[in-house]
């Protein structure tokens, strides 16, 4: 009795303390991340109506879709993610929080992703050092990559993205070394909430169930408790609706419960797997492997014309390689702390076999150095399991218990220090200003539902949002097909523009376009919009929301039509250079380095060659703020022209056709041809016009 009691005591001590570690780490990983909100409580710029915004354009996404969820409706073809889980999450929240809606999708990062210490340690206690599970629960909760994604503001799914599959690895863990029925419901119960979560956790999923499979059949093939965990995962994982899946986990865990129904476990283990591969559970694996880590330059469209495009992937820096330093800072916060935690996953798996179980993980992490950035969370808190290890084992070789715990406070305090510098310093801005949605906030009260903004797919959400329209691209509808008519309309002169965006907005993509108009070489069709063409009908007004802050992605924005699209060959690049950091000097202005503004001449030095000027134009706003001009011609034969934005402390060098660009001249210029164009909104960080087409 007296053993029994012990054990008892030892037990309810442990959970105690178990819990006192999760809560200090949630505390912290909470904490820390208020240090954004600390810094930029004053900046009114990053609030609108009292309220911080959001500072990723997902998020916007999902904001529409709980919005409209909330509202009780929303219009056919109107792109809302009413459907997430995101936004179900966030209607969840409001409906039992007494906070509004703003509040909670702008914290709701901060309080679920920090939910990541519970997995870590808890699969710490099954391993019997809690202490390396505090350690690893504090520095994953902060470090570099997974604070970047889960920062206040960043109301996307990430805050769920490795909270869930660390929680899958948990089960997995406590069911191979428990063997317990209860584990199997858990395990398949979390895959189900996974998908729900994020779609796209088909890889990672197959990657646990395939290494369970291995470790089965080298290591444990006579133990029938693992092919129902097998069997029970993949039935989970099945292409199919989650509430099918569910009927089926739910089901095959009664039937493994019956002690007739032992005898019959390979057979249902053989039918899950038929079920996988006939429900094309394997398609969205290749799909993904192809769309980040197999890509191309261009993409062509499978049939009709033919058309090549300029792929998405090749601009987005999430989707690119990066160097070793960053890929190693992003998870462990030190290029010295990530070898050590390398090298201390190595010893930890070595006394702990159970951890190789993780490598999923760390495999899908260390897929940055291909596939892009946003892939390092997943090898985060692994890693920090390695570093974790490795401070506990050292500490554990201390001459007294006091020694111990200093050594370990000291050595996690310096790993956490690196990760804490950058939380300091990572002061990432919100998506727009309060000026920007200031004037959607206007745009809302003069257009309808049905009607169309057009601008970049990087304001497409919030654009949405604010303003409730419609868009032709966004985050989430941005292939090359779908960007070039907008590239077109931002970059190529006014009358052009305007037609190809009635166009578009009426007769859909630019290959259907060709055919409506009677050709079956866009080219051809692109030269008859320079003619007087019959336009379709119109069924709804198109605005476009120029801001200012397109200028930076102007290069970007022009690369996606800037290409023959029956060839996919790319046409010179146009002539575009914008600079800040200029030196105002005697007889010249220094634009950078080999580029100079001669003051005499009004000509160009580049690259020490002297190159003419057709027009230097100065803009500023005067005290009503309203955009004045003073544009000198200097030289008629020339191709370059010279604006300095006064106001904006900026200068622009460009060619005659990227100056002649619908964006250069209603946005920068501010001159529009009024048949084809009516000013809405304007103000330095916005114009807004609506077509009259």
């Amino acid at each position: 009795m007296r053993k029994k009691s012990n054990i008892m005591n030892s037990m309810t001590q442990e959970t105690k303390l178990t819990i006192i570690y999760i809560l200090v780490a949630f505390t912290f990983s909470v904490l820390m991340r208020m240090i954004w909100v600390y810094q930029f409580e004053d900046l009114e710029a990053f609030k609108y109506a009292g309220e911080f915004m959001i500072n990723t354009n997902d998020g916007y996404a999902w904001a529409e879709g709980a919005r409209d969820l909330l509202a009780g409706f929303h219009q056919d073809g109107d792109s809302s993610k009413i459907n997430s889980a995101v936004a179900q999450l966030t209607v969840i929240l409001v409906n039992i929080l007494p906070f509004s809606f703003e509040t909670i999708i702008f914290y709701m990062p901060v309080y679920i992703s920090s939910l990541v210490v519970i997995p870590i340690v808890l699969i710490a206690r099954n391993l019997g050092n809690l202490e390396m599970g505090l350690i690893a629960s504090l520095l994953a909760s902060i470090a570099w990559s997974y604070y970047n994604r889960t920062m206040a503001g960043y109301y996307d799914t990430d805050m769920l993205n490795i909270v869930l599959p660390m929680f899958l690895l948990w089960s997995i863990i406590w069911a191979i070394r428990t063997n317990e029925d209860k584990y199997l419901l858990i395990t398949a119960l979390d895959i189900l909430v996974y998908r729900w979560w994020y779609p796209q956790s088909y890889a990672l999923e197959f990657s646990f169930f395939g290494l369970i499979l291995v470790y089965t059949l080298i290591y444990d093939r006579k133990n029938l408790y693992n092919y129902k965990l097998l069997a029970i995962m993949i039935l989970a994982m099945l292409n199919l609706d989650g509430f099918i899946r569910l009927a089926f986990v739910i089901g095959t865990f009664f039937i493994f419960k019956q002690e007739k129904a032992q005898k019959y476990i390979y057979h249902i283990l053989a039918i899950s797997v038929i079920l996988f591969f006939v429900s094309g559970g394997i398609n969205p694996i290749i799909g993904k492997l192809k769309s980040y880590i197999f890509r191309d330059v261009v993409s062509s469209s499978d049939n009709g014309l033919g058309l090549h495009f300029f792929a998405v992937m090749q601009t987005v820096r999430e989707a690119g390689q990066i160097p070793f330093e960053t890929f190693a800072n992003r998870i462990s916060g030190h290029v010295i702390i990530f070898i050590l935690s390398i090298l201390g996953y190595i010893y930890l798996s070595f006394k702990h076999r159970i951890m190789l179980f993780a490598l999923p993980m760390i495999g899908l992490g260390f897929l940055a150095s291909l596939g892009g950035l946003r892939f390092t969370i997943y090898a985060v808190p692994i890693l920090a399991f390695g570093i974790a290890f490795l401070i506990t084992e050292l500490a554990s070789h201390m001459p007294t218990k006091k020694l111990k715990y200093l050594s370990m406070i000291a050595l996690t305090l310096a790993i956490l220090y690196p990760n804490y510098k950058h939380i300091d310093g990572y002061k990432v801005p919100t998506v727009f200003n309060s000026n920007e949605v200031a004037v959607l906030d206007a745009l809302k009260l003069k257009t309808n539902r049905d009607d169309y903004v057009i601008s970049w797919w990087d304001y497409g959400y919030p654009i949405r949002y604010y303003a409730d329209v419609k868009t032709l691209v966004d985050g989430g509808r941005h292939g090359g097909s779908s960007n070039y008519p907008v590239s077109f309309i931002l970059t190529n002169p006014q009358e052009e523009a305007a037609k190809m965006a009635r166009l578009v907005v009426e007769d859909g993509g630019i290959e259907q376009i060709t055919k409506d108009s009677g050709f079956k070489d866009t080219n051809d069709f692109l030269l008859s919009l320079q003619t007087e063409i019959d336009l379709p009908k119109k069924t709804s007004d198109i605005y476009l929301y120029l801001p200012f802050r397109m200028l930076n992605i102007y290069p970007t924005v022009k690369i996606f039509s800037n290409m023959d699209l029956m060839t996919g060959k790319k046409f010179k690049t146009p002539f575009f250079f914008i600079s800040r950091n200029f030196k105002d000097t005697t007889e010249t202005i220094k634009l950078a380095q080999k580029i100079y503004i001669n003051k005499r001449d009004f000509s160009l030095s580049i690259n020490g060659k002297r190159v003419g000027i057709k027009r230097f134009v100065k803009t500023f706003y005067n005290k009503n703020m309203k955009l004045e001009k003073d544009i000198r011609f200097v030289d008629s034969s020339a191709n370059l022209s010279v604006i300095y934005m006064s106001s904006y402390n900026t200068f622009l060098v460009l060619d005659e056709q990227t100056y002649n660009s619908l964006y250069m001249q209603l946005m920068i210029l501010e001159e529009y041809d009024e048949e084809l164009f009516e000013k809405v909104i304007v103000n330095p960080y916005v114009k807004v016009y609506k077509l009259k087409l």
